[in-house]
This record gives C-alpha cells, sequence and structure tokens, in this order.
C-alpha cells in the first residue's frame, strides 16, 4: 500500500508501454542510464501510507537461546534421525504427521490444526552462509539481516522504519521485554519498548556500538517518564549537566526530548487501549501468554502500530532437554492458539502473519547430557489468515553434515523479503541491500 508518486508512474510507462520496449534496442546508453536512474530513484522514494489501525500488521516472535529444529519439525521417518538421538528422538507414533517423512512435534497441537485450516506456512532448513553458533553474533545477524562476515548498525525493521515509516509516531513498532531488540535499531529512532504499558520505556538505540552514546546516558535519566519529564528535569540547563555534552549534542537532545514526549503521549494511549479491551479468549500462564495477550489488546484498539515484537526465552538446551523442550513447545503452542482465537474473535486475524525465529538450531546429535549443543539450521513458522500453507523449502540431510550440523537450504533473507514485498508492500531492497529469492508463502 504505497503511494505512487509522478516517478514511478512515469517509470512504470516508460518500462511497460511498447515504446519503451523498442528503447531498450535503439536508444543511446546515455537514455537507457536515464531509465535505469529512474527505477532506482522511484524505488528509494517509497512512501509507507498504511497502520497497523487499517493496513497489514506483522508480529516477530523470537525463540531466543537456539530452538531444536528436529525435535520441533521432526524428520522422523529418517532412520538417521532415531540413530543419533537414542534419548531425545520423539516416538513415530506421538509425531503429528505433516507428510510421509516429517511431522510436527506432539505438543503442537494447534498449530497443526492451524496447517490443517491452510494458516500455517512451515520453511525448513532456515539458516545463512557462514554460519555463527554464538548466540550473541548470530542473534545480531538474525536481527541486523547482515552477512556473517558484516557487522550492521542498523536492524531490518529499523531499516524499514527509516525508509519507509517517515512521520509516524513511536508506536510503528511495538516490542515487548526489558530491552529494545536490535532489530528495531534505527537511524532515526523510532519503535517503543515495554514489559507492561504501566511500566512504559522509550530507548533509542545507538548508531555508534563501540561506547555509550549521549542519547542513552540521557535515557538512562529517564527512568519514569511521569516522574522526569517535567520542566526541571527537562530544561536546557538540567540537560547541559550531563558529562561531555557539548552545545552541539543539545540540539540532539532537545529533538530526543520531544520525541520521549511524544512517547509518553503514546504511553498513555497504549495504556488507555490495554485496559479498555478484555478478551473473552483464555490465555495461558507465562510471559509468552502475557505478551502476545497485550498485542493482542492493541490490535483489538485499533493502535497505529504495524510491527509488534516478542520473545520467547529458554531454548539453550545443553542438558535434560526432553522435559525442557516440551515444556517450551507447550507454551508456545497454548499462547499461539489462544492468540489466533483472539485475534479470529476481533475480525483481526486477515490483516495479522506471525513469524518466529531463532537465532540458530541445535546440533543433529545428542550429547551426553541428554542435550543438543550449538547448531545451525532449523525451521520457521509463518502463519495468518492470508498466509500459504505448506512445507516450503527441503529438509536438510542428517547424514550430508557440516562438522555434525545441517546445511541451510534456504536463506532466513528470504523470508523476510517475502514478508516485506507481499506484507508490508516495501521493496525488500531498499531494507536487505539487495534481493533475495522469493517463498511462495505469501
Amino acid at each position: 500500500m504505497k503511494t505512487k508518486n509522478t516517478l514511478q508512474t512515469r517509470r512504470e510507462f516508460l518500462r511497460t508501454s511498447m515504446l519503451g520496449v523498442a528503447a531498450t534496442w535503439t536508444l543511446p546508453v546515455f537514455l537507457e542510464k536515464t531509465f535505469f536512474a529512474l527505477d532506482a530513484m522511484a524505488v528509494n522514494a517509497v512512501t509507507q501510507t498504511a497502520t497497523g489501525k487499517d493496513g497489514t500488521i506483522l508480529v516477530v516472535l523470537q525463540l531466543a537461546g537456539g530452538n531444536d529444529g528436529l525435535n520441533t519439525v521432526v524428520p522422523y521417518a529418517d532412520d538417521a534421525y532415531h540413530r543419533a538421538r537414542p534419548r531425545l528422538a520423539l516416538p513415530d507414533e506421538q509425531i503429528l504427521t505433516i507428510d510421509h517423512h516429517v511431522g510436527l512435534n506432539p505438543k503442537l497441537a494447534g498449530l497443526k490444526s492451524l496447517y490443517e485450516e491452510g494458516h500455517l506456512a512451515i520453511v525448513q532448513g532456515v539458516g545463512y552462509p557462514n554460519p555463527n553458533r554464538s548466540h550473541f553474533r548470530s542473534t545480531e545477524i538474525w536481527q541486523t539481516a547482515s552477512d556473517a562476515d558484516r557487522n550492521e548498525t542498523h536492524g531490518w525493521l529499523g531499516r524499514y522504519f527509516d525508509n519507509c515509516c517517515s512521520g509516524t509516531d513511536p508506536t510503528i513498532g511495538v516490542a515487548i521485554g526489558e530491552e529494545m531488540p536490535q532489530a528495531f535499531a534505527a537511524k532515526n529512532p523510532t519503535g517503543i519498548t515495554f514489559s507492561r504499558p504501566e511500566q512504559f520505556r522509550w530507548r533509542a538505540s545507538a548508531s555508534n556500538t563501540g561506547h555509550m552514546s549521549t542519547e542513552e546516558i540521557f535515557f538512562r535519566q529517564l527512568n519514569g517518564f511521569d516522574e522526569e519529564n517535567t520542566p526541571a528535569a527537562t530544561d536546557g540547563a538540567s540537560i547541559g549537566t550531563l558529562p561531555g555534552t557539548s552545545k552541539s549534542d543539545l540540539s540532539t537532545l532537545d529533538f530526543l526530548q520531544r520525541t520521549a514526549l511524544d512517547a509518553q503521549l503514546s504511553s498513555d494511549k497504549i495504556l488507555a487501549i490495554a485496559r479498555k479491551y478484555k478478551s473473552t479468549v483464555p490465555y495461558p500462564q507465562g510471559r509468552l501468554a502475557a505478551s502476545l495477550n497485550i498485542i493482542a489488546r492493541m490490535i483489538a484498539g485499533g493502535l497505529t502500530t504495524r510491527v509488534y515484537y516478542a520473545s520467547h526465552g529458554g531454548f539453550d538446551t545443553h542438558a535434560g532437554q526432553f522435559n525442557t523442550h516440551e515444556r517450551l513447545m507447550t507454551e508456545l503452542n497454548d499462547t499461539i492458539a489462544a492468540f489466533v482465537a483472539d485475534l479470529k474473535q476481533q475480525g483481526n486475524f486477515e490483516r495479522v502473519l506471525l513469524i518466529t525465529f531463532s537465532e540458530f538450531g541445535r546440533r543433529v546429535a545428542e550429547n551426553a547430557n541428554g542435550g543438543t549443543d550449538h547448531g545451525t539450521a532449523a525451521p520457521m513458522f509463518v502463519l495468518g489468515g492470508r498466509v500459504k500453507p505448506g512445507l516450503f523449502g527441503e529438509h536438510p540431510s542428517l547424514t550430508d553434515l557440516d562438522h555434525g550440523d545441517l546445511k541451510f537450504n534456504t536463506d532466513f533473507r528470504s523470508v523476510y523479503g517475502t514478508v516485506l514485498d507481499s506484507w508490508l508492500n516495501t521493496p525488500s531492497q531498499i531494507v536487505l541491500g539487495r534481493k533475495f529469492p522469493w517463498l511462495a508463502i505469501l
């Protein structure tokens, strides 16, 4: 849902008319270059007009710690799976079969129902070249959509905010948690983070990660907007007492103060919305359920947020994995089932897309402690009212391994790119830096 400016209209005419086709064969090189220049300028002139109040909504759910993909989407028919996991392999008769080769963890009955209803896509073997097995670095790669050998300052959603959401209020992106996810890191700080509406915090992401920025120092003073966003706490003299603050910093801080005050107004709006809507759908207990419950309430209240972000932790299962992973799968399944039922009751399910990711999967073989160590490729779930259901990508081989790890076959940025292009209606190359293969999930 992008506005088309005159430049885009001219560009499309040139590229689609017979004159434009003929010109590619007969016009001088400088005119051909002009066509390419028009195309590039038009792509970079994107303006995002839709909001979460009337447009599509993206919910990103991080499975933090490295989810064991092989016990989530289970290759039950592969003998290598059972040989590699004498204690952790799930019994064939318990698997919720998808096809003759793979099925879902028996605790994911709600997701299996969504699959059968035509609302769940399962993308297999997702990863990236030259995988990193560090939690911190791999999470950074997923959140910035960078190559493994390149460090990016801004997150993939932050770049979406920068390029396609100018002029929007801070609630264009909302993350539920204690810290702003790096995915939200932007050149022009946008997005808000809170655990509960009553504990609202707005955090800017530093452009320079080497040391704490003036912005971060400033926002460390803002432990609670109600007490500290007062004339005494936010006038120029008070700011000027911060160590190392120059005159040039004051204009930045002035901007950030105004942004913080705007964010406070947004938090008041969120709090009012969260208190107003009460779902009749029962949610399970737990932090994940509380997060998705809040998101559902904000969607029901007509908040303009386009992107929501939540996290479900505890997936670093090096020891005693069986019971832990069973509990995590149960919580994930029951919470998503409640969230979907809530959205359907609201009449908003068709407008919402939820994607899951984890920084990496686990190794194929179980370890001596009844757990699994850091691995590489793993599945992603993409679900919503307009999803094209099915299995996408081939399940990685369990015998053709890279030092004991699965070889990925789908770059995670193909999922991001498809979501940007087909759900958020944004040219993905602007956000991701280049075009990745498209997936038929939407």
